[in-house]
């Protein structure tokens, strides 16, 4: 009975504090865009739910005053770059990403020196810093794509070497990895998903190219957020296994709720720091306000507009 009024108490207040937003967000004349990865509630709260490819594209769109990222600091940077003018919050700073700090600007710059002739390809999920030394960025999904479309026989694919392992069997370019990873997908256990597949063989397994190959082998289809319910509605199957964060789990639920989803998965901690109370206290008083030097900002974008250019031609 006590965990019963624990669990009231908890969505009572949600109730509050969601209202308090929707209010806060019509006074700043805002915009929230919340990723698929964050906690359910946040998804009340959004004007746009998405991946980083979508989320990229809404931040450059909008007409909103300010911006507030439910999602991880690179996001928001993005919406500042493609925004400089615009006031880009975000609620907490522990939303980082362990990914795109693998990637170092002094690291990068050596790796320049060594490849000249190679393209610079940035995953979006990486620092400003390392955006403005890119020649362009990718997302999951696009990232084949976007490194087939380049005029260089070589492309230098950071920081994610598990999504780079994944184009290179995609292309015919050299593609040279970085040693980074995100460890919500790399500790992902390939043998543990055998297990579920026995134990669900008429389910299908969707996994995100960040999984290590071994994971992706044992999957019918590979594809990043954006694409999962795409293709949960199109196929015939009516079970899926879903290989990612465990928010993403959540959404398709809401999203294809005709079928039935499992989750093969880990918590990523920095997606799941941004609550509402964090929330309002930022769009109170513009705690985390994103500021970036205006070089890296000049720099990164080119880099950024070039993927959204890609991506408005390849539509």
């Amino acid at each position: 009975m006590m965990q019963e009024q624990i669990a009231q108490s908890i969505l009572d207040n949600n109730e509050k504090l969601i209202e308090l937003v929707l209010e806060l967000k019509k006074q700043r004349n805002a915009v929230i865009l919340v990723h698929n990865y964050q906690r359910p509630e946040m998804y009340r709260i959004a004007d746009y739910i998405g991946d980083s490819l979508g989320l990229s594209i809404k931040a450059a769109e909008t007409d909103a005053d300010v911006i507030l990222f439910c999602g991880v600091k690179f996001m928001a940077e993005t919406a500042k770059i493609l925004s400089p003018k615009k006031t880009v919050l975000l609620p907490t700073l522990d939303a980082g990403c362990s990914l795109a700090d693998m990637a170092a600007t002094e690291r990068l710059r050596d790796v320049k020196e060594k490849y000249p002739d190679a393209a610079v390809v940035s995953y979006v999920n990486t620092n400003a810093d390392i955006k403005a030394m890119s020649d362009i960025c990718c997302t999951s999904a696009n990232a084949v794509e976007i490194v087939n479309s380049l005029p260089n026989k070589k492309v230098l694919f950071l920081p994610d070497k598990n999504l780079g392992r994944y184009v290179q069997q995609h292309t015919d370019k050299e593609i040279i990895l970085w040693d980074g990873y995100c460890f919500v997908h790399d500790k992902l256990n390939a043998n543990i998903l055998m297990e579920y597949k026995q134990r669900y063989p008429d389910a299908k397994v969707i996994a995100h190219p960040e999984c290590k190959e071994e994971l992706l082998k044992l999957s019918d289809h590979i594809c990043g957020t954006g694409g999962m319910a795409k293709f949960a509605k199109s196929d015939g199957s009516k079970n899926f296994i879903i290989v990612t964060e465990c928010g993403m789990t959540e959404k398709l639920r809401e999203d294809v709720p005709e079928k039935n989803f499992l989750s093969f998965c880990n918590i990523c901690p920095y997606m799941k720091s941004t609550t509402l109370p964090l929330v309002v206290r930022s769009l109170t008083t513009n705690m985390h306000e994103i500021s970036l030097p205006k070089q890296i900002i000049v720099n990164a974008r080119k880099a950024i507009d070039r993927m959204l250019e890609f991506s408005k031609n390849a539509g």
